[in-house]
């Protein structure tokens, strides 16, 4: 029973702190971490497979070279 009273009282720290969710703000959640919710996950999840994340890239510069000689 001894080792079962240090358990309880003994603190973890959490393997990541916690971070404002990048969807809402709220404090992240250890399952569903760096969101809040399973919700925020899924809307950021659903950003991405859309494609409304892009990087912008600028034109290509061979396409440029050959227009500059031509």
């Amino acid at each position: 029973m001894a080792d079962d009273d240090i358990t309880r009282s003994a603190k973890v720290e959490p393997l990541r702190k916690s971070r404002p969710c990048p969807e809402c703000g709220k404090p992240s959640t250890r399952d569903n971490y760096p969101f809040c919710s399973d919700r925020c996950r899924n809307l950021d999840l659903s950003r991405w497979l859309k494609g409304s994340y892009a990087i912008p890239v600028a034109e290509d510069e061979s396409k440029a070279d050959d227009e500059d000689r031509g």
